[in-house]
């Protein structure tokens, strides 16, 4: 850098010698990438470059036209090597601020140059190479000086201590490899815990998978425990209604004895009548006796007094015939093709005893195909739905509406009832395992759970409408044909 600029246009004002920088100064001072700045005859700040913005974090606004050059590199106010030029005192002072590479630099008259470490800049510190020059007019009257700066840190360390270097980057790779070590050990930890994680998910696995198998038996064995309940709750209307048939058979045949009897001493008299039948006092006898067993009487009541017994003996044997349908006690549970109709008209007649008392049966059967099912479960489902709906009718008799149709391949079966329907709060829980809305001791809280449970299993739905006071309608939907997971086909019975 020539100390000689000569100077003709202004760049920034001098507040003590009047004199300005030339545009070419500026151009120089403003365009250099390395830091720079320069100071007037009263160590005012003219310029402070983007580089020294960039560098130090003081904007030129901030710094231009103030003597706080100082402030990016001390903690305390003292002059910069620029400082010193415009004092004329580099020579004498410059020993007391710059114990370090303090020269004198060459090839620019009355130029200086030095380094030093700031350690307040940019954390751990950086080491400044400096170099400052005066700026002098046109007569050769020093009107201020400039400063360029350079980072030459990593230059210095590397000077000064090149082993140090070698130890930081051995100690550098030793700690990379000790986080190496640590993070192959937190992943073998990481793996161990892993493996150890699988280990315990596949036994708890193992134990949901038992759990289900047990849960799956006793969910069968309460099926049968309803059925068995449900059975036994109808075993005295059962009885009932097969002793009023069996009362009258017996009654029946002790008058038929009597009568038989009475058949029987008519018999003997003609037996000892037959010798003398043309004496004209034995046929008066004869005709006594007739009169007296009524014996044309006899001749007509007698076929009446047996068909009724026939027709007893019937309808135990359809009671009995129907309960074993009902529970299918010869069946080995397995999906079969079945007639809906007869299903439901079994299960009604078992439950007979309870329904008469309380609602009339409308069956209004439309007509529908043989459903591949397990019969005694869909019979479980229609009668827990009957006996419901007779629950639910009040004092008042009233009716019990079993309908069936048809809707492409599937078929439904409705249980509506005229009795006192199910209130809103109530409706979200009735097909919950024991809730039961009937008084302790009359219900199990288990047949609609039971009945959702068997249609389900039957890929089928249970829907309900209800209104309070009115009744309540329950519509059984199932497939036809069930499915098969092997896609087996299966000849539809005639």
């Amino acid at each position: 850098m020539n100390n000689n600029i000569e100077t003709t246009a202004p760049a920034a004002a001098m507040a003590s010698s009047g004199e300005r920088i030339t545009p070419a100064l500026s151009e120089f001072i403003d365009g250099n990438p390395m830091p720079a700045f320069a100071i007037d005859a009263d160590h005012v700040i003219t310029h402070w470059n983007k580089a020294c913005e960039l560098a130090f974090g003081k904007s030129s606004a901030e710094m231009v036209g103030t003597r706080n050059q100082w402030q990016p590199f001390y903690t305390e106010q003292r002059p910069l090597l620029a400082d010193l030029i415009v004092d004329g005192k580099v020579a004498q002072m410059a020993e007391t601020y710059y114990q370090r590479q303090f020269r004198c630099a060459p090839f620019i008259p009355g130029a200086w140059e030095a380094e030093d470490f700031f350690p307040q800049l940019e954390g751990n510190g950086r080491w400044i190479f400096f170099s400052a020059a005066p700026l002098h007019d046109l007569q050769g009257r020093m009107i201020g000086a400039v400063e360029v700066m350079q980072d030459v840190t990593q230059k210095k360390l590397a000077e000064i201590d090149p082993h140090r270097t070698q130890l930081d980057l051995e100690q550098l790779v030793e700690k990379r490899t000790a986080q190496l070590a640590e993070a192959n050990r937190r992943l073998e930890e990481d793996i161990r815990q892993r493996e150890k994680t699988d280990t315990e998910l596949h036994a708890r696995n193992a134990e949901l998978t038992a759990l289900n198998a047990q849960y799956s038996r006793a969910q069968e064995q309460l099926v049968q425990s309803e059925k068995l309940a449900s059975i036994g709750q109808l075993a005295a209307g059962v009885a009932h209604e097969i002793n009023n048939p069996v009362g009258y058979i017996f009654s029946n045949f002790g008058t038929l004895e009597n009568y038989l009897q009475s058949l029987f001493e008519m018999l003997a008299a003609y037996e000892e009548a037959e010798p003398n039948v043309s004496s004209p006092a034995v046929a008066d006898s004869l005709k006594n006796m007739r009169e007296k067993v009524e014996l044309d009487f006899l001749k007509e009541d007698i076929p009446v007094l047996m068909r009724e017994s026939k027709e007893g003996i019937v309808r135990v044997r359809k009671i009995v015939q129907d309960l074993k349908d009902f529970s299918r006690v010869d069946s080995n549970q397995e999906w079969q093709w079945a007639n809906l109709h007869e299903g439901i008209d079994s299960t009604l007649n078992i439950v007979t005893n309870e329904t008469k008392y309380k609602a009339d049966i409308i069956r209004n059967y439309g007509s529908i195909p043989d459903v591949e099912c397990l019969p005694s479960q869909i019979n479980q489902v229609v009668m827990n739905l009957v006996v419901n709906a007779a629950h639910a009718i009040g004092p008042e008799r009233g009716t019990i509406t079993i309908s069936t149709g048809s809707e492409g391949p599937q078929v439904w079966i409705d249980v509506a009832d005229t009795g006192s329907g199910i209130p809103k709060e109530s409706l979200s829980r009735i097909f919950d395992p024991f809730y039961t809305s009937k008084p302790i001791g009359k219900g199990t809280g288990l047949g609609l759970s039971l009945s959702y449970g068997i249609v389900q299993k039957h890929h089928g739905r249970i829907d309900v409408e209800t209104e309070v006071g009115k009744g309540t309608r329950f519509r059984v939907t199932l497939p036809v044909r069930h499915p098969d997971p092997t896609d087996k086909e299966e000849d539809h019975p005639a």
